[in-house]
This record gives C-alpha cells, structure tokens and sequence, in this order.
C-alpha cells in the first residue's frame, strides 16, 4: 500500500483501480470543463492570514450543520453511480461517515438503495431527491426517506436538464449505455474492481421495481434520461416541503436571486454549488458566488458551499467567507475508489487534520471563529 498524504494521493490511487469510464463519470465537467476547474483555480487563488504568538492550544473542529453536530464542518455530498467506484460504495461511505462522525448524503442515483444504507447504519443519514415527471416516484421517494428515518432532504434544483460531459460520450456512459472495445480492455486491467463487483449491486437502487419493462441498468437509464423534469419551479419546492416536513435543504444555488427566493421558500439550508461543473459551462466558480450569497441570505438560513473542496484549506477558506458547512464530492469518491471504506475514512482524516493544522497557524482555536479576518482575498 503506497503512504498516502493528501487527497490527489487517493485521486491517483483511484485512477489506477477504477475502470476509466466510471473515474471519468466522477472526475469530469461539462463541455470545456472551465467551471469545472475554475472551482479549483478560484479556492487556490485565496491566500491564508499566517498569524503567531497566539495560545492555538486545544484546537476544536467540531459545529453544527442544521442542528446536527458535526465532526468538522463537513458532509458527503449526494454522487451518482458511486456503488460504481467500489462495490456497494454507498454503504461503504455511510458507515465510514457515521464512525467519523459527519452526514452522509444518498443519491436518488445511487446503486444501493435507501434501504440498504440504512441497513448498515444506525444513524439518522441524508437523503438527496431529484424531482422527475413521475411525480408518484417523488412522492414515493420521500416517502421511503421517512421511513428510513433520514434526518434531511437535500433537494437538487440544477439538474432539470443535463449539460454534456463529452468524456461520458466517449466512454459509452450514455443513454443507452454503450460497451466499447476499450472499455473491455479496460477492465481486464481491474482485476480487483471486477471480483468486488460480482458482489455488489449493479443496478439503480432506488429505481428498482418501479419500473415497467425491467429492472436492469439499460431500461432504468432510458427511464430516468426521460424523467429529468425541465418544468421544475418554486411551487414544487413548496409541494416537496410539505409532504417532506422534516429539514430541507436546496442545493445548487449561485444566484443571490435564487438564494432569496430559496429562504422564501423555507430552506433550513441553502447550497451553493454548481454541481461540481458539470452543469453550466461557464457559470462562476462557487467560491465566488459564495461571498455574495452569504451576504444577502446567511443571517436567515444556513449556507453551505460545495465545489472544488480537495483539502483542510479549502474548508477553512470557505468557512471563513461564511459557510456554515461544506459538502465533498470528488474526495470523497477519490478516497471510495482508491480503497474504499478504509479510503473514505483516510480522506476525512485528511482534511480534518489539514483543517486543525491551518487552523492552528492562522491563529484560530474554534472553527466557529473562522471568518474574513482569516483570508486574503485579492
């Protein structure tokens, strides 16, 4: 096992171990990818306010994210297909979450269901809920959160309509999906990944026995291409909130606009996120968003951020432009494909000790201290 130090030790882990069209499904923006990167590039842009002589003895990471106590300000964002990157991930990341001490959020798109999660966990976890034409399904969906005792919704309101990432076209993750030579090839060289497959789950979850025509990955792709609802607006958020009743929180928020109508609409948490590039090409990079948003809403609701997000600074740059919580993606499926469970828990590791450390030499004891004094911003 090569020592692991930081996160793009656990990217370039995964890289090798997970076959290329599902690494490049997680590790991929749309179009030219310049919000895709642009997420880095902005958060790396923002220097840190080295500061010393200060008592940083008895450091604390630890807060809340809409009243739940958290680890560090810090939870798993909502991943598709992520059982893909190592067999039964979604599992996997929930029970290496809930040991660290943090919220795991399911996708509707995940390949373990809602129930095999809760299965393996004896805390409450997230749920994060797309709104498809099939309003039944949603309501079904939500239904079965409840039951599964999930503690939030996490609504996705970005992804009505889906940008093109031309790699997936290329690597025949497409609608429908397309086996190619190369990927054939390709896994041939995972000898490792495809043993663990034969175990684990290998369809849509969440989607299985809803519908008609079959449960296989093929016939629930072509349902769920159809179903992405272009005609979502405030007044399904409303519906949503009503028959949820429990915390919500809307994700995919880069427009002050948005993020007032979002506090109207009774968000107990706002995201803002871009979906990791991989929706608008060429909308700004969350962290300049971020500022601007916290402005005009964060003293009526929580705001998080998400986008970007590879180490401890990351999260200590965030919070000190007013996020009240970040949510991983990337680095967490990172850490997933490169040795699974055991992955997830080195990459929380990480960043919490990266977290302590910068916040020890910016000065800073107490997460909840954080703020602009401890940034430079150009």
């Amino acid at each position: 096992m090569p020592v692991i130090t930081c996160v793009e030790d656990l990217r370039l882990l995964a890289k090798k171990r997970v076959p290329k069209a599902f690494y490049d499904y997680a590790d991929s923006g749309s179009y030219t990818e310049s919000t895709y990167r642009a997420n880095s590039d902005d958060l790396a842009a923002i220097k840190l306010r080295q500061r010393v002589a200060i008592n940083v003895d008895q450091r604390n990471t630890r807060t809340t994210m809409v009243g739940q106590e958290v680890a560090m300000p810090v939870a798993i964002a909502p991943t598709g297909l992520t059982g893909m990157q190592w067999a039964n991930g979604e599992m996997l990341g929930a029970i290496a979450a809930e040991k660290f001490g943090i919220p795991f959020t399911l996708s509707t798109m995940s390949i373990c269901s809602i129930e095999d999660v809760a299965s393996v966990t004896s805390k409450p976890f997230w749920f994060q809920l797309y709104v498809m034409r099939d309003r039944g399904f949603v309501k079904e969906m939500i239904q079965r959160a409840k039951a599964c005792k999930c503690s939030a919704l996490v609504l996705t309101l970005d992804l009505q309509i889906l940008g093109q990432r031309h790699k997936d076209l290329k690597n025949g993750m497409s609608v429908p999906p397309r086996l190619t030579l190369a990927n054939i090839i390709d896994l041939a060289t995972k000898p490792g990944w495809a043993l663990r497959a034969l175990s684990g789950r290998k369809t849509f979850g969440n989607l299985v026995g809803h519908v008609k025509g079959g449960d296989g990955i093929l016939t629930l792709s072509q349902w769920t291409a159809s179903q992405f609802d272009p005609t979502l607006n405030w007044d399904d958020v409303a519906w949503i909130k009503k028959e949820w009743g429990g915390k919500l929180i809307l994700k995919g928020i880069l427009d002050v606009e948005d993020a007032k109508l979002a506090v109207t609409a009774g968000a107990d948490a706002i995201v803002v996120s871009n979906h990791g590039g991989r929706q608008l090409d060429g909308a700004m990079s969350s962290i300049e968003a971020l500022p601007m948003i916290v402005d005009a809403v964060g003293h009526q609701t929580e705001v998080w951020f998400d986008g970007g997000i590879r180490t401890g600074q990351d999260i200590l740059k965030a919070t000190a432009l007013g996020a009240k919580g970040s949510m991983i993606g990337r680095a967490f499926l990172y850490g997933l494909g490169a040795m699974g469970e055991k992955g997830v828990t080195t990459m929380l590791e990480i960043l919490q000790k990266e977290l302590d450390v910068s916040m020890a030499l910016t000065g800073t004891k107490d997460i909840r201290e954080v703020n602009l004094s401890n940034i430079i911003r150009k």
